[in-house]
């Protein structure tokens, strides 16, 4: 996994690649492209959001605040005209990879996670890439491609971060099926994990085991359906889909 060695480090660089392929795609695009994978989205969307969060965490990682500060307290410098709003995000590059890099990632840091700490910063922003590269990708019609190790590290992100979110984790407690179990298995090599819904929260491990139901598919293809990119018939399932399909439901970041 990307996190074993030097952590902060190699998100960063990772993030730096990938958001270099999101440029490019992007770039490539006409704004009034619609986002199939994000409904009523155009690329110009697309772009102005992520643009946003990554000015937000270069905030967030430079003034290092106790309390959550909004998106919408910032000064972004939006243009006016959409069609520059490629080189707005490649001008927001800059200032966010130096700010993560001039700080160790062992900071105490504001997060909506668990880690209250810079790598969670530099984490986040690699997989919020990703997935948002991927979107861009499936507008123009392409087959997003994602690194194995890379989607791993994505799909235990999200069992991490996204499954507490306070407003993911109320969805998911109004789902209930306490007790269940869902067991998320990787075609491409090393990579399975055991998820199981609980009163308290949502639990997660690695390893094999049976679940109420199964998801079989490519660790790339396993990361986008958490995110609700791919419905689950892109994956192979057994047993209870409608609780997996329940669960994604609750689960996507929206």
């Amino acid at each position: 996994m990307l996190r074993r060695v030097n952590a902060h480090e190699r998100y960063i660089s990772a993030a730096e690649t990938e958001i270099a392929k999101f440029v490019e795609v992007v770039g490539r695009a006409e704004p009034a492209t619609p986002v199939p994978t994000c409904p009523g989205w155009t690329v110009a969307d697309l772009i102005r959001h992520y643009g946003t969060v990554q000015r937000w965490i270069t905030h967030i990682v430079r003034t290092l605040p106790e309390e959550r500060v909004a998106e919408g307290d910032l000064d972004l410098g939006l243009p006016d005209d959409v069609n520059d709003y490629p080189r707005w995000l490649a001008d927001g590059v800059p200032p966010l990879v130096t700010t993560l890099r001039a700080t160790p990632g062992d900071t105490p840091a504001w997060a909506f996670g668990p880690d209250q700490h810079v790598r969670f910063w530099s984490r986040r922003v690699l997989h919020e890439t990703v997935v948002h590269r991927a979107d861009a990708e499936l507008a123009l019609g392409r087959e997003p491609v994602i690194d194995r190790e890379l989607a791993a590290d994505g799909v235990e992100e999200f069992l991490t971060t996204y499954t507490h979110h306070p407003r993911i984790a109320r969805r998911i407690a109004e789902f209930g099926r306490f007790g269940e179990t869902l067991h998320l298995h990787a075609t491409d090599g090393d990579g399975e994990w055991m998820v199981t819904l609980g009163p308290d929260g949502t639990r997660w491990e690695r390893g094999h085991g049976k679940g109420a139901v199964a998801a079989r598919g490519t660790t790339s293809d396993l990361l986008l359906l958490l995110y609700g990119r791919y419905e689950p018939k892109r994956c192979t399932v057994f047993g209870d889909e409608d609780l997996l399909s329940g669960w994604l439901a609750a689960a996507a970041p929206r």
